[in-house]
């Protein structure tokens, strides 16, 4: 059996790299839309990444191809990996940090944005330092562990006048673009039940008695202390996102279940899996799943009028959808960091405030729910979130 890591797994379901703007024709999350496509050729924003693991790589990738953005600094708590990267990337000395000196950023002016990649742990930290050091900051999700520490990114940044962008990657892509729009836009009727799930295979069941050293570094996402928690706040965000955005509702109440934990070495701290509920303001309720135990990746929603569905649906892609009505659900595969990162960076080169879909104020409506479903989990009990 073949051994299953989220590097694997990243490479598995790959990024299609095509298309650097999502089809315009489809109702989006985007401010504007373009007829055509013009070569910008204007001033990029400087870009330095916080935390150098496998997804810094993909972004890093996608940086390469942007046309707005251009990646110039790096900053990571491991010595060997400033090496590497700065032959590969061609990063000039001056821009590399590591987490003692970051602060000493403030006065680079060839930097003007940190994207946040850290353990989920750090990354309130690496916000408010970012901020205080005058750069706009993007941070991956979930924006934080607590809602408090998503308050203090938020305060902190406005503070400091900069913006606060999420890595919601999916808000580009045309498939999720369009799953959206027949949601909201009651295309097949009202949408009544969603089902959707994401997770993956984590280790080797043949290793199952195998000691997990949960101190290594490459295994945070097993400790409660740097991530929060297993994978429900690392990939089950995916589905509260979709449910979310296909509705265009905030969920009222939410119910939950942790999973069997079948490798009890490795999830000793956090869920193996975990479902949950969630009950939304027009009587749609969503059945959620994440796993670090088994690979799922799907969607489905079922309307008055019929079903849309996706899977893959919430990993990377290439996505495949389909309607009931046999209407065609083809759409261009992009790069989806290069995409993301591009619709951020010309809000803020045209000196307009982010749209709040894509700021900490959608962060924080993720982590509020994740929280919920924690709760309701632990205790058995219905959580409002009224």
């Amino acid at each position: 059996m073949e051994k299953i890591t989220r590097r694997s797994f990243v490479n598995k379901f790959g990024l299609g790299v095509g298309a650097s703007v999502v089809m315009t024709t489809l109702p989006s999350f985007l401010t504007e839309t373009e007829k055509t496509h013009k070569p910008y050729t204007g001033k990029k924003l400087n870009i330095a990444l916080c935390g150098l693991g496998n997804y810094a790589s993909l972004l890093a990738e996608g940086l390469q191809v942007s046309e707005y953005c251009q990646l110039t600094g790096i900053v990571t708590g491991t010595p060997s990996k400033a090496t590497t990267w700065k032959k590969k990337y061609n990063i000039p000395e001056k821009n590399i940090y590591n987490y003692e000196n970051f602060d000493a950023i403030a006065k680079n002016k060839d930097i003007d944005l940190v994207y946040v990649v850290t353990p989920n742990a750090l990354h309130k930290e690496f916000t408010v330092r970012a901020a205080k050091a005058g750069k706009h900051v993007i941070v991956e999700k979930p924006m934080a562990i607590t809602v408090e520490d998503c308050e203090e990114m938020i305060k902190v940044c406005n503070e400091n006048n900069v913006q606060l962008a999420m890595g919601y990657r999916l808000h580009y892509e045309p498939n999720h673009l369009e799953v959206k729009r027949l949601g909201q836009e009651k295309v097949l009727g009202q949408v009544r039940y969603i089902e959707t799930g994401l997770g993956y295979s984590t280790y080797d069941i043949r290793d199952i008695n195998k000691p997990v050293d949960l101190n290594v570094r490459n295994e945070w996402r097993l400790t409660k202390k740097w991530a929060g928690g297993g994978p429900l706040i690392n990939l089950g965000v995916y589905c509260i996102q979709i449910s979310r955005y296909v509705l265009g509702e905030e969920p009222i109440a939410v119910t939950a279940q942790f999973g069997n934990v079948n490798n009890k070495n490795r999830f000793s701290e956090v869920e193996e899996n975990i479902t949950w509920q969630m009950e939304f303001p027009s009587g749609a309720v969503a059945n959620c799943s994440s796993s670090y135990g088994f690979g799922i990746d799907r969607f489905y929603a079922a309307a008055d009028e019929g079903f849309f569905e996706m899977s893959p649906a919430v990993s990377y892609g290439p996505f495949v959808g389909k309607r009931s009505d046999g209407k065609p659900f083809n759409f261009p595969v992009i790069n989806q960091q290069q995409t993301q990162m591009d619709e951020i960076c010309k809000v803020i080169l045209a000196n307009q405030k982010l749209p709040n879909h894509i700021t900490g104020e959608e962060g924080i409506k993720d982590v509020r729910i994740i929280n919920a479903i924690y709760k309701a989990a632990e205790t058995g009990k219905k959580v409002s979130l009224k």
